[in-house]
């Protein structure tokens, strides 16, 4: 049973029962609800800002392992760029200058492997410029890789014609030591002994014995 109230009326020098008119009712009730719901707003807005739903923290954790991977596989990237470069250098100053083949040009190493189009489909999200530096770095490496693949298949061929060129040197002495009686003409320019011209001559005679006593054996004759 809700209790009686009075209040001490100065003019009729006497209580008098207080009464609350519906109006009054109705206007406590509405700044009670308002201030209820300006209450929680603030706590909502509160909690929205500060406190982590448990989808948030999911969230949280996924966006801090991408930046994690990201960065490793911009580490890996740079490790292959490096073995790829240690490569190149080696192709351009040792294996082609072996085989006596023109050092591939840096502008063809480095030349350009897609426009601005390529990329745009990973544009307009927050990690985009991360996203893109990966595939611009990942998309340089395949270009280069590409390069050096084409360059040691021409080092293949070339190995392949050395092998050949160098099967077809003389390697030793073609007449031995005991039968050898002089060289009869060496490399370099003398008198054609035909022609009497002043010539080059790309080879060393050698006159063995046996040659040699044949052609006396001749004379004599």
């Amino acid at each position: 049973m809700a209790k009686i109230k009075y209040f001490y009326n100065p003019h009729s020098l006497d209580f008098e029962k207080v009464t609350t008119s519906m109006r009054s009712l109705a206007l406590r009730v509405f700044g009670f609800l308002s201030a209820s719901i300006v209450a929680g707003a603030i706590f909502l807005l509160a909690a929205y800002n500060f406190i982590d739903s448990p989808k948030e923290k999911i969230l949280k954790r996924e966006i801090e392992n991408y930046k994690i991977q990201t960065e490793l596989l911009n580490q890996k990237a740079d490790k292959l760029s490096g073995v790829l470069s240690e490569l190149q250098d080696r192709d351009a100053s040792i294996y082609r200058s072996v085989f006596e083949a023109d050092p591939i040009s840096s502008t063809v190493r480095q030349g350009g492997f897609g426009g601005v189009e390529k990329y745009r489909e990973l544009e307009g999200y927050e990690s985009s410029d991360a996203i893109i530096a990966i595939h611009k770095k990942i998309d340089q490496l395949s270009k280069q890789l590409y390069v050096q693949s084409k360059s040691f298949d021409e080092l293949s061929k070339l190995a392949e014609n050395k092998t050949e060129f160098l099967a077809a040197i003389p390697a030793i002495q073609p007449i031995a030591n005991k039968d050898l009686k002089r060289m009869a003409s060496g490399f370099g320019y003398r008198i054609h002994p035909i022609y009497k011209t002043h010539k080059m001559h790309e080879g060393i005679d050698l006159q063995p014995l046996p040659v040699l006593r044949f052609m006396q054996q001749e004379t004599e004759k």
